[in-house]
């Protein structure tokens, strides 16, 4: 049985109104947005050039901070779970370490996670569970994830195995050589032979969604 169904679907709202910004800055998000390959939670080309414009709007200095983040996805600060993804989710892409996001740090995030081929998002998913960046993953690290993607899926949907037995299947499918660590290469072929794998290791949380029931909130 599959730990968890889809999430429930979200009606689309309208757009965010656009400013008048410059050309060039929309035109760098369109082109590094270019059809990667879609996926559930694949906003189209107009949605994502809104995001930027947010952006460009919020922070006219540069530099993005994680609490103007979780404003633009629509992250209350009273969900624990949900703050702690977009925290994850925000070191992930601060490549710099400066504890703020670029814009084109931005541009990649949104291109990730929102339009980013299977391949790609996969290996943001390894780097997103390795916390300590030495290229396997272990059980703990694994789990870390787990209990907020868990928390997060079961206010939309029905979970029928608690996180450790969820880390226990994914070693199981994954592991191949069971040296009780997960390589990337273990966790890319385990993850696209497996569709329950996939699901688990891809880390989607209907992020889109956030975003969408966020439009028209954020000044």
């Amino acid at each position: 049985m599959h730990p968890w169904p889809g999430d429930r679907s979200q009606d689309s709202g309208p757009s965010i109104s656009r400013d008048q910004t410059p050309s060039v800055s929309v035109a760098l998000c369109s082109d590094t947005m270019g059809q990667e390959g879609s996926h559930s939670e694949a906003l189209d080309l107009a949605e994502i050039q809104d995001l930027c414009i947010v952006y460009m709007r919020e922070c006219p200095s540069g530099a993005l901070h994680l609490h103007e983040l979780k404003r633009i996805f629509g992250v209350p600060s009273s969900s624990a779970e949900e703050s702690l993804y977009i925290e994850t989710v925000f070191h992930s892409f601060d490549t710099n370490k400066d504890n703020t996001l670029d814009f084109l740090e931005y541009v990649a995030a949104l291109h990730l996670i929102f339009r980013g081929n299977l391949e790609d998002r996969l290996k943001w998913s390894f780097k997103m569970y390795d916390k300590d960046g030495n290229g396997k993953l272990d059980r703990q690290e694994v789990k870390r994830i787990i209990r907020i993607i868990y928390k997060i899926k079961l206010q939309t949907s029905d979970v029928s195995l608690t996180p450790t037995e969820i880390c226990d299947r994914i070693f199981d499918l994954v592991d191949q050589n069971h040296d009780g660590q997960i390589t990337l290469s273990e966790f890319m072929e385990g993850a696209q032979k497996d569709e329950w794998v996939m699901n688990m290791l891809k880390l989607d949380v209907n992020a889109t969604g956030w975003v969408i029931q966020n439009r028209g909130k954020v000044p």
